[in-house]
């Protein structure tokens, strides 16, 4: 699309697009069009070797680096990351929705689809339009733009880490909180108590690696999403193949047998398990 409306009220850079800046700032063009929210938009910037011209002013170009995304605190252009109890930042793609790492693990499928793309098509297996959704692991807020776009009657999400929401003030593909969507900085396993029996009709769960947070992938965690959803209801959870190649060992396998246990039947799905209240 390309909408000045549209258009962010800071420029978000990576090293791609400064390359292309500085590109075309050689190449003697002296305008560039581009997009300044990471594929949201485009807009045209007049390019020059150290700087760009937009809206009025000329902004500094970084000496980016890759797998960076780059935002202006009102006097150059830092990395989208923070520090706290672990390195969290916003990462790149070829698909324009960035994924995130922490301590350089990436959370988000980007290697063969892009991973706002990928919520959408996980969401479409749990059928939210009309219902009412857990989100259990929020992240970057992907898969509750889906479900918003599928036309959910409410999401509620939440997500336990503050830097990932701080991420997402930033991420211009995280949907704004309010109206159909309520988001809750909190942890799932601490909260899932207070939801009553029954009060959902679909859940999403994407919880860390297994290794990260085992505790999500538990027989007595598998049975709160069993309670909290209605009959008939649907879940996918995710869980990722960790240790296949090395140990052989089944995650989605060991996944599906506890969500049997729980009053779910499945089927292996995707890089997870959907479910089915029985």
């Amino acid at each position: 699309m390309s909408d000045a409306a549209l258009a962010p009220p800071a420029p978000l850079l990576t090293l791609a697009l400064v390359d292309a800046i500085r590109g075309a700032a050689r190449a003697g063009r002296t305008t560039l069009e581009c997009s300044l929210d990471l594929g949201r938009s485009t807009t045209q910037v007049e390019a020059g070797a150290d700087t760009f011209r937009w809206r009025a002013r000329h902004w500094p170009l970084p000496m980016a680096k890759e797998r960076t995304v780059y935002r202006f605190d009102g006097d150059r252009f830092v990395a989208v990351s923070r520090y706290t109890q672990a390195l969290i930042k916003l990462v790149p793609t070829d698909w324009g929705p960035p994924t995130f790492e922490i301590d350089g693990i990436k959370m988000l499928p980007t290697a063969r689809v892009s991973p706002y793309a990928d919520a959408i098509t996980k969401v479409a297996l749990v059928a939210p339009q009309g219902r009412v959704v857990l989100d259990t692991c929020g992240g970057l807020g992907y898969f509750a733009a889906a479900c918003l776009e599928a036309g959910a009657r409410r999401i509620v999400s939440f997500e336990k880490n503050a830097d990932v929401l701080w991420l997402r003030t930033v991420n211009p593909w995280s949907p704004p909180t309010g109206g159909a969507l309520e988001l809750n900085h909190g942890d799932i396993l601490e909260h899932i108590g207070a939801i009553g029996a029954g009060a959902v009709g679909a859940i999403l769960h994407d919880p860390p690696r297994f290794g990260i947070a085992g505790e999500l992938y538990s027989q007595a965690f598998c049975g709160e999403l069993a309670r909290v959803l209605e009959k008939r209801g649907r879940l996918f959870h995710y869980t990722g193949s960790p240790n296949k190649l090395t140990t052989g060992r089944d995650v989605p396998a060991e996944v599906g047998k506890r969500l049997r246990q729980a009053g779910f039947s499945t089927e292996p799905m995707l890089d997870g398990v959907l479910a089915v209240r029985r």
